[in-house]
């Protein structure tokens, strides 16, 4: 009963679609028609802005803490990764939108990894930033910190129960990129561009034909 609970709870924290709710609300923006059509928080920044693409990735990692946090309260390890798991799921195909597509469950996972293996969250945090200012490219740095996160877990002595939800976890990421996985081979993969106004990290525009003479 408690497991069946958290799962109930982990769903429906998971299902919370900050990245379209936010830009609707404040910007009567729906950021499925921009971009990549993710409601994600890069797809977010390219959308309406670095703020708020970081807005929403902390409260998508927020809810996925949550989430975990609830679980341990409840059910112990088990619960917080069942808990966890749950959020991705709803995260990836939200209850409040109709089941369909979501976010792609990156940063709700960090959030319950920062619930469950703390320090090898944090050192992925440090990783995925890293890469993301190297490349400027997130999927990049979401595919690597998905398969770094279980070998850190290891390496800091985690327990079964979360090697095996953050293995799961990060194999779901992978799965979830694989179109950019594809974009990437053919080199159409969504780039960011670094102003100089650390508030306005965009996709870069393409530019514009001068007007013709005359």
């Amino acid at each position: 009963m408690n497991l069946l609970l958290v799962i109930a709870v982990g769903y429906l924290l998971g299902s919370i679609p900050w990245g379209l709710w936010l830009p609707r609300w404040w910007k009567g923006i729906d950021v499925r028609k921009h971009g990549s059509g993710n409601m994600g928080a890069a797809n977010v920044a390219r959308a309406v802005g670095t703020r708020w693409g970081i807005g929403v990735a902390v409260l998508d990692i927020s809810k996925g803490a949550a989430a975990a946090l609830v679980g341990l309260a409840v059910a112990g390890s088990l619960g917080a990764v069942v808990a966890g798991a749950a959020a991705m799921v709803g995260h990836y195909r939200p209850l409040f939108l109709g089941f369909a597509q979501g976010g792609k469950s990156v940063a709700t996972g960090l959030g319950a990894a920062l619930a469950v293996a703390p320090l090898a969250a944090l050192c992925v945090v440090l990783i995925w930033g890293t890469l993301f200012i190297a490349t400027r490219y997130s999927s990049i740095a979401s595919l690597t910190s998905s398969v770094a996160l279980p070998l850190l877990a290891f390496t800091f002595g985690a327990p079964a129960p979360v090697l095996v939800f953050l293995s799961c976890a990060g194999f779901a990421v992978i799965v979830f990129h694989r179109k950019n996985v594809v974009r990437l081979i053919r080199g159409t993969e969504n780039r960011f561009g670094f102003s100089r106004r650390p508030w306005d990290w965009r996709t870069p525009r393409a530019p514009q034909a001068p007007p013709p003479p005359g």
